[in-house]
């Protein structure tokens, strides 16, 4: 999930790609998972992750990352790549070197008030996400118990944005060998376009969809578009 999400905040999507078999996780220091005591980069954060695939017993599995669990989804891809299959970064970027977002959008994004205030929720949501939640107010109420009820602690929050300074994939995307695909909305404050672009460039076997109109949060908001997408590059 994004930066604070929990595994909650996916049940669109899923509902929309019940014709597979998915796996969910809070990563830590966000929903139930546990809060390290100290932040962990990267490469860690891969490790956990490969470990958890390891753990359910399966050898390979194709990983689906949006925003900070993107950054996440290439790394594992990177350093496991005999976990990954094939490979979905949604919303997402390569870290430095990439294209920043809205100042304004970035300065919300700094905090994890959103996930404890539903009125601040409300208010900053255009301005964060764009795309579908900004024309549609009423789609905020949906997100809002998976995002309230399931908040990441404070320290969490912060170990993840740890993680994320100084962090680049651009040194090694070139040898990212899975399949991938890159999909970005173009109505995405956080995360502009162009950054999907630069994926999809570097990535060797990678293709771009860019969802018309999609926000920051357009897997769920636009679900069933993205699951079309999603489903027909894996089963191609």
């Amino acid at each position: 999930m994004g930066m604070g999400g929990n595994v909650e905040m996916w049940e669109p999507l899923v509902r929309e790609l019940s014709d597979f078999q998915t796996i969910a996780f809070d990563a830590p220091g966000t929903g139930e998972s546990d809060v390290p005591r100290w932040p962990l980069r990267m490469r860690r954060l891969a490790r956990v992750t490969a470990g958890l695939v390891s753990a359910l017993g399966f050898d390979s599995v194709d990983v689906l990352g949006v925003s900070f669990g993107g950054a996440i989804a290439q790394e594992l891809a990177s350093r496991h790549p005999s976990t990954v299959r094939r490979l979905v970064l949604a919303a997402t970027m390569c870290g430095l070197g990439g294209v920043p977002g809205r100042p304004g959008a970035l300065a919300l994004l700094a905090t994890p008030y959103r996930y404890y205030s539903r009125a601040h929720f409300r208010a900053a949501a255009a301005r964060l996400y764009g795309g579908e939640s900004a024309r549609r107010p009423e789609l905020l109420e949906r997100q809002g118990y998976a995002r309230l009820g399931h908040a990441p602690s404070v320290r969490g929050y912060l170990w993840q944005l740890a993680a994320l300074a100084g962090w680049s994939s651009l040194p090694y995307l070139h040898r990212i060998r899975q399949p991938a695909l890159v999909l970005n909305g173009d109505d995405d404050p956080i995360v502009r376009v162009v950054n999907g672009r630069i994926l999809a460039r570097l990535l060797p076997s990678a293709r771009l969809h860019v969802i018309a109109g999609g926000g920051h949060l357009f897997l769920v908001d636009q679900a069933r578009e993205s699951a079309d997408l999603i489903r027909s590059f894996l089963r191609d």
